[in-house]
C-alpha cells in the first residue's frame, strides 16, 4: 500500500523565538540542509530516470529487437537499492516517513514539539546503532563479483551505509533546526536513558527466552508505533534490540535482511507506478476520465457519488497509489458536489471508502508486495483483483442510492449525448491505459516490473500529443516526490523483512502457523480469523508492513487448507484496506480528510455506513472464490 507521510506538523515560529545570537546558527543550518538536500534530490531523481530507461531498454531489446540485454536487470537492481536509500533520506528530510499519528494528534499543542523531537531522536538512535553493522556488511560484499556486469558488489551494498549516514545527518539537522531547545534536550535525554537502560541490562534478557518477543516486538515495536515514531524505525529498533540483546546473532545480519527485503526486483515497480500516478494527474488524463463519467452520470440522483466510485476504480488501475488517486479525483468532483448540497463529512467518508474499495485494482502496490514476499504470480494477482473491487464498488453504490434517493435535482441539467460522446472520445486514451498495462503483462510483452515503463511512455505520449498538457517544470519535483514516497515504503519493507526473519528464528512463526492451522472449522474459520487479524493490522501498520510480516506465515497455511493463494490475497488486501481507511485509527481515513480539507470528526459518522458496506463486500468475496480466481 502506498502512502505519503502522515506527520503532525511541528509548532511554527521556532526560528522567530530563537535569540538573536542563534539567528546566524539557524541560517547556517538551513543553508547546509538546503545545499545537501538539493544534491540528494538531484541524485535520487536521476536514479528514477535511469531505472525507467534501463527497464524500457530491456523491454525494447527483448521484445522488439529480440536481443535481450543480459545486464539490464542487474544494473536496474543496483540502481534501485541506491534509489531506495536516497529516497528514504529525502523522506526523512521532508518528514514524509509513514507513521501512526492518531494518538499524537490528540496531544496538547504545546507537547507536540516534544513528541516530534522524540520521533527524530528515536530514528537517530536506530541509525547510529545500525551504521556500524551496515558498513561491516558492505565491506564483506566487496569480495563478491556480480555475474553480468562483473563489478564488485560493494558498488551496490555501499548504498546502505551511505543512506544511513545521510539520514543521520538530516535527522540531526532537523532536530537542531525545527525543535525548541528544551524539547530537543528532553528528547535526547529520554531516548538516551531508555537505550542505556536496555544496554546495561543486556544480561537480564539472556535468560528470558520467549518473553523477549513480548518485550521487544510488542513492548518496543508497538510502543514506538503508537508514540508516533515512523514505522520503519519502530520496526528497526524492535528488531535490533531483540537480536542484539536477546540472541547471539551477528548484527550485520539485520542489515543483510534489510537489503534482501528492499532489493527484490519486483519492488522496482513501486517507484515507477508512483511516478506514473503523478504523470496521469499532470497530463490531464485523470481529469478527462472524471469529466466523461460526470457527463454520463451527473444528472441522476447521487450521480457524482457514482462518478467518484467509478473514477477511483479507473484511476487506481493506472497509478497504484491511493494518495495519488484521491488527490487526482477529489479536487475535480468535490466543488460541484458541494454546490449540490452534499455535506463535507459525507464526501470525505465516500472518498475514504473508495480508497479501501480499490486496494485490489491493479497495479496495486500491496499486490506487488504480496507477490514479492510470497511468490504468488503478479499477473494472476493483477487479473484476480478486478472483480473483488467491482463487488465492493457495487455495495458502495447501494449505500449511495439509499442515501441520495431523495436528492433534489431540479437545478441540474442533463448533459446532451453529443457532449457525452465528445467527452468519451477525449477520455478514450486515458481509459485505455489500464487495459494496455494488463494486456502487456498477460501477453508476455513485459513483466509486472517492466510494464510500468510502458505505462510511463504511454502517458508521456498522451500528454504531449493528445491532451497537449505537459508541464516540463513539474518533472523534477515529481521525480523527487516519487523517490521520497518509494523510499518511505521500501525502508518499511526492509525493516519489516528483518523483523519477520527475527520472528522466524525465534520460533514464533512456527507457533503461529500451528495455532492458525489447527483452528476448528477448517478453511472457513481460518478465513474469518484472517479477516479480523488483517483489519486490525491494516489500521495499525498499514498494508505493506503487515503483508511483509505475516504474508510468508499465513499464505502457506491457506494453501495447505485448500484456499487458492490469489483468493486469499484478495481477502487479505480488502481486509487491510478496511482497517486502513476506517476511523479512528486508520491513517488512510486521515489522508482522505487532508486531501478533501475536511476535519476528521465530520466524516466519522457517515463513514460507519460505508465501512459496514465494505465489510459485507469483503465477506462476499471471501465466501465466493470465483470472484477472485474465475478468470485465471
Amino acid at each position: 500500500m502506498s502512502w505519503a507521510a502522515h506527520s503532525v506538523p511541528v509548532a511554527h515560529g521556532v526560528a522567530s523565538e530563537a535569540p538573536p545570537a542563534h539567528a546566524g546558527a539557524q541560517a547556517l543550518l538551513r543553508a547546509c540542509e538546503r545545499g545537501l538536500g538539493r544534491l540528494v534530490d538531484g541524485a535520487a531523481g536521476l536514479l528514477v530516470l535511469a531505472d525507467i530507461g534501463v527497464l524500457l531498454a530491456g523491454v525494447i531489446a527483448r521484445f522488439v529487437l529480440h536481443q535481450p540485454l543480459v545486464w539490464s536487470d542487474e544494473l536496474a537492481s543496483m540502481l534501485f537499492i541506491w534509489l531506495a536509500m536516497l529516497g528514504a533520506v529525502i523522506a526523512l528530510r521532508r518528514g514524509e516517513h509513514m507513521r501512526m499519528t492518531a494518538l499524537l494528534s490528540r496531544a496538547a499543542p504545546h507537547r507536540r514539539p516534544l513528541f516530534e523531537a522524540l520521533a527524530l531522536c528515536a530514528a537517530l538512535a536506530f541509525l547510529a546503532m545500525v551504521i556500524g553493522p551496515a558498513w561491516e556488511y558492505a565491506s564483506e560484499e566487496q569480495y563478491i563479483t556480480t555475474p553480468a556486469l562483473e563489478v564488485s558488489n560493494l558498488w551496490r551494498a555501499a548504498a546502505l551505509p551511505t543512506g544511513i549516514a545521510l539520514m543521520m545527518v538530516f535527522a540531526a539537522l532537523r532536530l537542531l533546526r525545527e525543535s525548541p531547545w528544551r524539547a530537543a534536550a528532553s528528547a535526547v535525554a529520554v531516548v538516551g536513558v531508555v537505550v542505556g537502560a536496555f544496554w546495561l541490562g543486556g544480561s537480564l534478557f539472556e535468560d528470558l527466552g520467549r518473553w523477549n518477543l513480548l518485550i521487544f516486538f510488542v513492548g518496543v515495536g508497538a510502543g514506538c508505533v503508537f508514540a508516533g515514531i515512523p514505522i520503519a524505525f519502530a520496526f528497526g529498533l524492535a528488531t535490533f534490540g531483540y537480536l542484539a540483546l536477546g540472541t547471539t546473532t551477528a548484527l550485520p545480519v539485520i542489515v543483510g535482511r534489510m537489503d534482501e527485503g528492499m532489493s527484490h526486483l519486483i519492488l522496482l515497480a513501486v517507484p515507477l507506478f508512483v511516478f506514473l500516478g503523478l504523470l496521469i494527474e499532470m497530463t490531464g488524463m485523470a481529469k478527462a476520465m472524471v469529466g466523461f463519467l460526470a457527463g454520463l452520470l451527473g444528472h441522476v440522483r447521487g450521480g457524482l457519488s457514482y462518478v467518484l466510485i467509478g473514477a477511483m476504480y479507473l484511476v487506481s488501475g493506472i497509478s497504484g497509489s491511493k494518495a495519488a488517486d484521491m488527490a487526482a479525483v477529489a479536487p475535480a468532483l468535490f466543488p460541484e458536489m458541494k454546490e449540490r448540497g452534499a455535506k463535507e463529512g459525507e464526501l470525505v467518508a465516500l472518498l475514504a471508502a473508495t480508497g479501501a474499495q480499490t486496494e485490489t485494482v491493479p497495479p496495486s502496490l500491496v499486490l506487488i508486495t504480496i507477490g514479492s514476499v510470497t511468490g504468488v504470480s503478479i499477473a494472476a494477482l493483477f487479473t484476480g483483483g478486478l472483480l473483488p473491487a467491482l463487488v465492493l464498488g457495487l455495495v458502495l453504490c447501494a449505500v449511495v442510492w439509499r442515501r441520495y434517493r431523495h436528492e433534489d435535482l431540479s437545478g441540474v441539467k442533463k448533459t446532451p449525448w453529443t457532449e457525452v460522446a465528445r467527452l468519451g472520445a477525449i477520455a478514450l486514451p486515458a481509459l485505455a491505459l489500464p487495459f494496455v498495462i494488463r494486456a502487456a503483462v498477460v501477453e508476455g510483452v513485459a513483466t509486472a516490473t517492466e510494464v510500468s515503463t510502458l505505462g510511463i511512455a504511454y502517458a508521456v505520449l498522451a500528454g504531449l500529443l493528445v491532451y497537449r498538457q505537459f508541464d516540463w517544470r513539474r518533472i523534477g519535483p515529481m521525480l523527487v516526490a516519487t523517490a521520497s514516497l518509494s523510499g518511505a515504503i521500501l525502508l518499511i519493507i526492509g525493516t519489516a523483512t528483518a523483523m519477520a526473519w527475527g520472528l522466524t528464528q525465534s520460533g514464533f512463526s512456527g507457533a503461529l502457523a500451528q495455532a492458525m492451522g489447527s483452528l476448528p472449522g477448517g478453511a472457513p474459520m481460518f478465513m474469518a480469523v484472517s479477516v479480523v487479524i488483517f483489519v486490525i493490522l491494516g489500521s495499525v501498520l498499514e498494508g505493506i508492513p503487515a503483508v511483509v510480516l505475516f504474508g510468508p506465515l499465513l499464505f502457506p497455511i491457506a494453501r495447505a487448507l485448500g484456499i487458492h493463494e490469489v483468493h486469499y490475497a484478495m481477502v487479505v488486501v480488502l481486509s487491510m484496506g478496511l482497517g486502513l481507511f476506517a476511523p479512528p485509527l486508520g491513517v488512510g481515513y486521515y489522508a482522505a480528510c487532508a486531501i478533501g480539507r475536511v476535519h476528521p470528526d465530520e466524516g466519522i459518522r457517515p463513514m460507519l455506513g460505508y465501512a459496514l458496506a465494505l465489510l459485507v463486500g469483503t465477506i462476499v468475496v471471501a465466501a465466493l472464490p470465483w470472484l477472485s480466481i474465475g478468470f485465471l
